[in-house]
């Protein structure tokens, strides 16, 4: 069903992409948008290790919610903050793909739990986090990827 990387020797395992997932702060979210365009947006996220899901927030209605809703299939694109070797003055990255399908958590509580995780990712403090999830509640769609398939790699630019 999903193709077989073609440079498989920048392949980077499962394991490096669910740590790089883990880490790393944002994300493009690619969805089928209308009039047959595809739409990426830029989104934050909280990468479930245990769950291996990925969870987004949204508004309760607009572009984004309005594709999901139309189609759930998607795919997300992560990069890592790229590193480099002494002498090179080209960096080394490495991206992750996942591809999946997106579901609304209908659930009150897991909702509330995963804004939470949300916000303790993004504040400065738990605190912080757990207010800043607390005030926007009410307002805020909680979006849970399933994942289907993912697939990383090692990027050497010269």
């Amino acid at each position: 069903m999903f193709r077989k990387m073609r440079r498989f020797k920048q392949q980077i395992t499962d394991e490096e992409c669910r740590k790089i997932l883990a880490e790393e702060g944002r994300g493009v979210l690619s969805l089928f948008g209308e009039d047959g365009y595809p739409y990426g947006i830029p989104m934050n996220y909280f990468y479930d290790e245990g769950e291996n899901k990925i969870y987004f927030h949204c508004a309760k209605e607009g572009h984004k919610f309005d594709a999901l809703k139309a189609n759930g299939k998607v795919s997300f694109c992560v990069l890592d903050k790229g590193t480099y070797s002494e002498g090179d003055w080209a960096c080394t990255l490495h991206s992750v793909i996942v591809f999946g399908e997106i579901h609304l958590v209908s659930d009150e509580k897991k909702a509330f739990e995963k804004l939470c995780s949300l916000g303790i990712k993004y504040y400065p403090t738990r605190e912080d986090g757990i207010e800043t999830a607390k005030t926007n509640a009410s307002r805020t769609q909680i979006l849970e990827l399933d994942i289907h398939h993912i697939t990383g790699k090692r990027v050497h630019e010269k």
